[in-house]
């Protein structure tokens, strides 16, 4: 792999060392061989120690219950091979990119694995091309550095979001490199390629070709006067013109491989159940019958050879071809990555009879999955898996206008771990809205109403009415003791709850199988709704004191439900589906699954089967938070615009809270102290004891560690905005965990007089976390003394009164306590004092 501004193209040996050019061409020749059969034991020490270079990430797999992941095809088993578009590591992803590719992909995957399928799932970052090398510009650093930054910030969003690939590799691999070349060789054989010459822009003093996103200048089409069109004759990013010229391409013969594709198309979208865009988008392309781009002249991206020696042994004459073309290579890292991940890669890409292909991805991508990547593996004439099914979504636009990685408009994947809403209710979010028939929007107003009246009204208030009631004890309820419920079809409205809960799963089970994933979500909850109607019909509180048989009948069959509940809902959120069965008491042992030959299918049409009797439960908590109207304007203005946008107020916004500290540590009295004015230690004692003389600052915790000779205390050091760090010594040991307490923003009251700690000087007092600068409560005016006298027991007066409300606001008395960011919350504690 080559990046701009490095050496030049590497062998793969140069990756272990340098190598003179005989045993640079020496291994290329062993990588490219004729011989693709079993691999040579130098090829396969070779693969194993470039895949121990490139950091293969085999435990960023995030199975059930850490099962291990399916090396190989099972004959006899259902085999599936699931792939999502690779994203591009030029950006952080945002919520569109999520939900078209590796969400979505994932939702299917998890299902597959509840319904016991030999099935992985792969996925990567698409390292090649120019806008890697464009971003790089950008960042002034290498593709490479690129590359390695966006590739580790994907690989953490995903992560958040839950998504269990079983391989997120990258394309930037010798793998990558080596099935690249075998193809190309292949269909160079069989004459699939043609060579021919194109114009193309060239800056002499950059002194290479130029792809369309490198030149900007106004479009010259008549009457438009665009003013960033690109790809025109206009200045490049050095600001020169540049020239048009002669290059030499390499292309693929789609016109003669046409009868081949359109065959597996014919036959495919039928047997796979093609979506109508994926047709559409499909047969458009192949009626343009354009030749596709296998090779160019660029720069970043895998080559071809590295030796014009070595290129006149399989083209007719020396080029100016560098790279495979990005829209060649990125699609063949579905099988690099898999190779990465099993070195019985093989039998997955290469056993069409027993494996099955789905592809998830957005409809831009769809020709280059559906015309080009086949016909690049109908050409070679190997028995390739082709693609069986392609799930594509339209586009997820935001609020009131399009989602956009490169303008950085909407949503993106760290924002939304930002947001503090947990995974689950995105996940379950952007899987109601998926976009599948048309294009769908995103707004906050729609994300609060679906939290608040699916989730927290419908699914969670089922969950735990059924878990609060059991939980109670007896004369109340049972104790937490699932109840022994005979003959439970003799209560009629449990017979036709079953009834409805057969037909139910029968559909989800369907709509999952044809992908049809909002479907299945829906599907899902419309049992959650059944299970309320159940509760509020058959009124279980006075069934308990007057028909206690009849509503032990209830409760067993609800709780069975609410497990029911877990195991559709696990592969839409997985999260959710752990923490039930906590409450059930009965993970980690549980393991949900829909596989028919434990009959799990046929047992969920009787709900009262799914628990035994006799089981103790755990303990019922709330599932989900009401999200709240000042929560969401807060998150609108907050989103609002572009993130360089953002940006620009975020440094400005700073700047301000800067001067506004500065302003408070350097303050008039300061400056009559230094000039040798006498000060008083406190403010008279005629004062009232006012909430305003407390000295309270937002900081930011950039260092803690355990006491040294106390257990249960911290000491941090913290940023106040002062010229150096206080150290503060603080008893938060039992409530919040050390890496919580790392990089933490947090309210400081800074004019308390230090004193020691077990032997730490502590300067300050850690109150509670939140953002902004200096704190006040409005309509408490007043400065802060700059030392509390010990003496006066301000702090030790006005402390009973603060507290934390039920919303989690800090407040004084009813006041709450305000920074120039807004008011403070604490994260997780209602109603509780603040010490």
């Amino acid at each position: 792999m080559w990046f701009v501004g490095e050496r030049g193209p590497p062998s793969p040996a140069d990756v272990e060392f340098d190598a003179p050019l005989s045993a640079i061409l020496r291994r290329l020749d062993i990588l490219i061989g004729a011989n693709r059969g079993e691999l040579p034991e130098e090829r396969r020490r070779l693969s194993r120690d470039l895949a121990r270079r490139h950091g293969r990430q085999v435990e960023g797999c995030r199975r059930r219950g850490g099962e291990a992941p399916p090396e190989a095809p099972n004959p006899g088993s259902r085999n599936i091979l699931i792939t999502s578009a690779l994203p591009y590591v030029n950006n952080v992803p945002h919520l569109g990119n999520i939900i078209g590719c590796v969400l979505s992909a994932d939702v299917f995957a998890r299902y597959c694995r509840l319904r016991g399928y030999n099935a992985i799932y792969i996925c990567g970052t698409d390292e090649y091309g120019t806008a890697t090398e464009t971003k790089a510009m950008e960042e002034n650093c290498t593709p490479k550095q690129i590359c390695d930054k966006y590739h580790a910030l994907h690989k953490e969003v995903y992560e958040w979001f839950d998504i269990s690939f079983d391989e997120f590799g990258r394309t930037s691999t010798p793998q990558q490199t080596e099935v690249c070349q075998a193809i190309f060789q292949k269909l160079l054989d069989n004459k699939w390629l043609s060579e021919n010459t194109m114009q193309q822009l060239y800056c002499n003093t950059c002194e290479r070709f130029l792809a369309d996103r490198l030149v900007e200048g106004v479009c010259p089409t008549p009457g438009c006067n665009y003013e960033s069109a690109r790809g025109t004759n206009a200045r490049t990013v050095c600001g020169r013109t540049p020239q048009i010229r002669d290059t030499d391409h390499l292309f693929l013969e789609l016109p003669l491989l046409k009868d081949k594709l359109e065959d597996y198309i014919n036959k495919m979208s039928v047997a796979g159940g093609w979506s109508q865009n994926a047709i559409q988008g499909t047969y458009a392309w192949l009626k343009k019958a354009l030749n596709l781009v296998v090779l160019r002249g660029i720069s970043n991206g895998v080559f071809l050879f590295h030796t014009t020696s070595i290129k006149t042994r399989f083209l007719t004459k020396s080029t100016q071809i560098s790279v495979f073309y990005v829209w060649f290579d990125a699609p063949i890292g579905y099988i690099s990555i898999t190779s990465c991940y099993t070195t019985e890669w093989e039998k997955w890409w290469k056993d069409p009879d027993n494996v099955e292909l789905y592809q998830f991805m957005g409809k831009d991508n769809v020709p280059f999955h559906t015309v080009m990547f086949p016909s690049s593996l109908l050409g070679t004439g190997e028995a390739w898996t082709l693609m069986k099914t392609i799930s594509v979504t339209e586009y997820l636009n935001y609020e009131s206008g399009k989602f956009s990685k490169s303008k950085g408009i909407g949503v993106f994947g760290n924002d939304a771990k930002d947001t503090k809403i947990p995974s689950e209710v995105w996940r379950y979010y952007l899987l109601t809205n998926r976009p599948e028939v048309s294009d769908t929007l995103f707004t906050w107003a729609d994300l609060q109403a679906k939290l608040n009246n699916e989730l927290l009204n419908n699914l969670g208030n089922f969950i735990n009415r059924v878990l609060s009631f059991i939980a109670k004890p007896s004369g109340q309820g049972y104790n937490s003791i699932i109840p022994d419920a005979p003959n439970p079809a003799s209560y009629h409205k449990t017979k036709i709850l079953a009834e409805k809960v057969g037909v139910y799963v029968d559909q989800y089970i369907d709509a999952m199988e044809k992908v049809k994933l909002k479907q299945g979500l829906k599907t899902a909850m419309s049992i959650s709704s059944e299970g309320n109607s159940y509760l509020q019909d058959s009124q279980f509180w006075k069934l308990y004191k007057e028909d206690p048989s009849s509503c032990a009948i209830v409760m067993k069959t609800s709780v069975g439900i609410v497990y029911l509940l877990a195991t559709l809902l696990e592969p839409f959120m997985p999260s959710f589906s752990i923490e039930v069965l906590k409450q059930l008491n009965l993970y980690p042992d549980a393991q949900l699954s829909l596989c028919d030959e434990k009959g799990f299918i046929n047992r969920a049409k009787s709900p009262w089967d799914l628990i035994l009797s006799g089981h103790k439960i755990g303990t019922p908590r709330p599932l989900f938070k009401e999200l709240k109207d000042e929560d969401i304007e807060f998150f609108r203005q907050k989103f609002a615009g572009c993130q360089a946008d953002r940006i620009i107020k975020a440094q400005a916004d700073a700047k301000i809270v800067a001067e506004q500290v500065k302003g408070l540590t350097v303050s008039e009295k300061g400056n009559k102290r230094k000039q040798g004015k006498p000060q008083p230690e406190s403010k008279p004692e005629s004062e009232e004891i006012s909430i305003s003389r407390l000295d309270i600052r937002v900081g930011l915790i950039t260092r803690v560690e355990k006491h040294p000779a106390a257990d249960s205390l911290y000491v941090e050091e913290i940023d106040v905005g002062e010229a150096s760090t206080r150290t503060v010594v603080s008893g938060l040991v039992a409530h919040v965990p050390l890496e919580e307490m790392q990089n933490r923003r947090v309210c400081v009251l800074c004019n308390l007089k230090p004193a020691a700690m077990r032997g730490i000087k502590s300067c300050a007092m850690l109150l509670a976390a939140t953002n902004g600068t200096k704190s006040d409560f409005p309509g408490c005016p007043g400065e802060p003394d700059e030392v509390l006298n010990p003496k006066k027991k301000i702090w030790e007066a006005l402390q009973p009164d603060l507290r934390t409300d039920s919303g989690l606001t800090a407040c004084y008395k009813d006041l709450a306590l305000t920074t120039s960011a807004g008011v403070c919350k604490v994260k997780s504690i209602t109603n509780g004092s603040i010490r």
